[in-house]
């Protein structure tokens, strides 16, 4: 069972409660996992920004209307990670296609009891099994975790990496095609050409308070291969939607707080919220309930009626659009993975029914998305920048 209330005032309460423990605490705890129920220095807000129930800006904001820079950087670093996968998978999105060829090419071998035996945590491997059970009945594991996993699934186990991403895909409730695809990438040495991440029984022990220590762990980690990297694409203009034309607003799970980014406006005439997830139990059932959430929030906001419906069905959302008299729907930005795959293939349908599907982008990642050109650490030169811009911190 998930410990994750799916809803914008349980977030709100999560990070009031983090908020003075964003510096020093953070920054020397972030790395122990002591176990499911015990305490922790991380936040656990990712599943609320996943879905944006909160937004980093609110986030960053909190944490800096309390300290300077310097003293939360590494907290303020992690949610700018979150926000650096996103913008440079949006600028090479031939990446997302190539993972999900690799996970449909990989269904394919051989090695089905292999791959059933490391998700049910029978492999014998210590931590490992206990990391993949916890995933599969909370929808959640620790960072560091995450990475000691995707490690022994690798370069232990020797099974696909695009199969493991595909295993936290269905079962994290935080798990977010960006972050998620690159950081498998990064462990097994294809996001950073040559550089892997090998979990040692050393570090796991002593990060986990001697809970595991792991034998017969591979000692070396020889980088995968794969295509060459794409280099960045130009990020794409989105024009602006018709003021004067009755619209429809569609919120998807990519994004459940229109209100600070969709301005009200007369010609509003209600709101569809999609409550669909492509993970399991666990990811669906937070979906769902963050989508109810949100179409009480939006009809409470907006002064306008908000359905809610299971899935991206064109047919439902031509039906809403001429209840309501729309002859345009406006969507916040998805950026790339699975919901602005079903947006592109929603457009033409919807513009054969005469409505046009304007998305609308967030200043954070306007400001932010452009600059993840190369690694990491150029793009965090950019933070205090850009930050002041925004009129954080």
């Amino acid at each position: 069972m998930t410990d994750f209330p799916p809803t914008r005032a349980a977030a709100l309460q999560r990070l009031a409660v983090f908020v003075p423990h964003a510096g020093r605490a953070y920054a020397e705890g972030r790395n122990s996992d002591l176990g499911p129920g015990a305490a922790s220095a991380v936040s656990r807000l990712s599943p609320y920004l996943r879905r944006r129930l909160l937004t980093e800006a609110d986030v960053v904001g909190a944490v800096l209307a309390e300290y300077r820079l310097a003293a939360a950087e590494k907290f303020v670093a992690e949610v700018l990670w979150r926000t650096y996968w996103k913008g440079w998978l949006e600028l090479r999105p031939g990446v997302w296609r190539q993972f999900l060829d690799d996970r449909d090419a990989a269904r394919q071998l051989p090695i089905a009891r292999a791959i059933a035996a490391a998700e049910a945590g029978t492999t014998g491997i210590d931590g490992f099994d206990d990391w993949a059970r916890e995933l599969v009945e909370t929808g959640y594991l620790h960072n560091h975790a995450r990475m000691w996993f995707a490690s022994i699934w690798i370069f232990t186990l020797r099974l696909p990496w695009s199969l493991g991403a595909d295993f936290f895909l269905r079962h994290l409730i935080d798990a977010d095609p960006a972050s998620n695809t690159l950081s498998w990438r990064w462990v097994a040495g294809l996001q950073t050409a040559g550089k892997t991440y090998l979990a040692t029984a050393d570090n796991i022990a002593r990060y986990t308070g001697g809970r595991f220590a792991p034998q017969g762990l591979a000692r070396t980690a020889v980088p995968i291969t794969g295509p060459p990297v794409p280099p960045p694409a130009l990020m794409a203009m989105l024009p602006p939607a018709d003021a004067t034309m009755p619209t429809l607003l569609l919120v998807t799970p990519e994004d459940f707080h229109p209100e600070s980014l969709v301005p009200a406006a007369p010609l509003l005439g209600g709101a569809v919220v999609i409550a669909s997830d492509e993970g399991g139990p666990l990811s669906q059932a937070f979906v769902a309930g963050a989508a109810a959430d949100a179409a009480e929030r939006i009809a409470a906001h907006y002064g306008v009626a908000a359905q809610t419906l299971p899935g991206f069905d064109a047919g439902a959302i031509i039906a809403a659009a001429g209840h309501f008299g729309a002859r345009q729907i406006v969507t916040p930005y998805a950026p790339v993975g699975p919901v602005a795959d079903a947006l592109a293939a929603l457009a033409p349908q919807l513009a054969a029914a005469g409505l046009t599907l304007h998305q609308r982008r967030r200043r954070w990642d306007a400001a932010f998305w452009p600059h993840a050109q190369k690694g990491f650490f150029p793009f965090k030169e950019r933070i205090p920048a850009i930050l002041a811009t925004e009129g954080i911190g």
